[in-house]
Formats: C-alpha cells, structure tokens, sequence
C-alpha cells in the first residue's frame, strides 16, 4: 500500500483575500502616517495598478475601510477617499452591534457603572482642570433647575455623570464612556418613569458631595462617593426594572 509523503497531511495555508490585504495595508499606512489624514487617496484605477489587483478588490478594501471608519468618501473633483483616524463614534456602532447580537441586559449596564465610574471619579479629582470644575458647577446647576421637571432631569443628570468622565482627562476611558453611551440614554428610558422628587433630591446631594471631592481634588473621596452613589441607584432601580430587560429591545434608543 502505497503512504503518502509526509508534508501531505500538511495543512493549506490560508492566503488572506486580495481585499482583506490591501485594506491591512492601507490601515497601517493611516496609522504610520503614509497615508496623511484628510488627503485624499490615489484613486480607484490607480491603487489598482499600483497593487496588481483587480479594480472590484479595490473597491471592496475602500468599502471595508469606510465602514470601519478609516476612510471618508468625498465627492467633486478634489474628493475621492479620505483617510481619517476613527473616533468614539466609530467605536459605539461597534458596541451597539455587540449589544444587539449579545442581548445585553440592563443589569450588565449595572455592573459596568459600579465598576469603571468610581475610579473615573477619582481621575476626575486628580486631573480636573479649572476649566473642568465650572463646567461640573454649570451642570450641577442646571440638574438643580431640572429638579421639578422629570423629562429634563434625564438628559441633565447625564451630562453631569459625562462631564465628570470628561474631567478624568483619560482617552481610552472617555471614548469607551462615549460609546457606550447609547446604553446610558435606554437606561434613561427605563428609569425616568422611577424617579419621583424625593428620589431626584438624594441623586442631587449625591452629586453634590462627589463634585465637593472633585473640587476639593481628594481622589479617594471622589471615588468611595460615587461608588456609594450608584450602588444606591442599583438597589433603588433593581426592583421596579428587571436586570433582566433586554436593552436591545429599547427601540429608537439605541443606533
């Protein structure tokens, strides 16, 4: 019986499609700076030629790239494809496709909170500009107006908790914050028909005494009292809204 030789069980190589190569390619070149942000790419025909690929490749790794974020197509005779570095807006169409195909739950929302914003509390103490601080103070301020008025309480109270993240000075952190902030406006939704005055009046002091810390730059303080701040709005919420609703679910909210 014949065997085979021995490099026959070997396993074929998987050669990336031509399209996939060209856009690492051009990725890389964004990032490296090859390819300078905000002029435009060579056009169609020529990286066809310049690559040895077919027109229809071409165009599928610009395809690829603008969905991702890294090129912006203009149109007119200086337009063509744009490189451009992804922002936060990039990362949060990302995050909303992993919330819609994981059925993220509002509890998972919960556990988030608790766990990145005490400590982008404390770098918020440590890193806040004056700058920061009377932008924390104008939206302390306009939660304090907002106090009567439930639908405007929502949008204010979010703004603070976003000007705090904005204050850490962090830009992994802020554009995470930013993404995911779609998941801040549906639990919005979910918790503006819970929150009677007395309930917006301890979320008041509570920020109070988080901003006092921030001003005051004591970045343990900062964080133990956002921590207790929003594990007190967990066992507020937890009973009236499932930590089981699907966020998904929450149509017209998310992107």
């Amino acid at each position: 019986m014949d065997q085979e030789p021995p490099h026959a069980a070997l396993p074929k190589p998987r050669l990336p499609k031509a399209s996939a190569f060209l856009a690492d390619r051009l990725r890389e070149g964004i990032l490296a700076g090859t390819y300078a942000t905000g002029a435009p790419l060579p056009n169609e025909r020529d990286l066809a030629e310049i690559c040895g690929l077919s027109r229809t490749s071409v165009r599928e790794a610009l395809r690829m790239l603008e969905v991702e974020g890294w090129i912006a197509t203009k149109s007119g005779r200086s337009g063509g494809s744009v490189p451009q570095l992804p922002g936060p807006d990039a990362l949060a169409r990302w995050i909303s496709l992993f919330i819609r195909s994981q059925r993220i739950r509002f509890g998972t929302l919960l556990e988030v909170r608790e766990a990145i914003e005490p400590p982008l509390a404390r770098l918020a103490a440590l890193h806040r500009t004056e700058g920061d601080i009377a932008h924390l103070e104008s939206t302390h301020a306009a939660l304090i107006a907002a106090l009567p008025d439930r639908p405007a309480w929502s949008p204010a109270n979010n703004e603070f908790h976003s000007a705090i993240v904005r204050a850490s000075h962090n830009p992994m952190l802020i554009a995470f914050w930013q993404a995911s902030f779609p998941l801040r406006l549906a639990a919005a939704g979910i918790d503006e028909p819970h929150s009677p005055p007395d309930m917006r009046q301890a979320v008041l002091e509570a920020h109070r005494r988080i901003l006092d810390a921030i001003r005051a730059g004591d970045g343990e303080a900062a964080e133990r009292r956002m921590s207790r701040h929003i594990r007190a709005y967990r066992a507020y919420i937890e009973p009236q809204a499932s930590p089981d609703l699907d966020l998904a679910d929450l149509r017209g909210i998310l992107p």
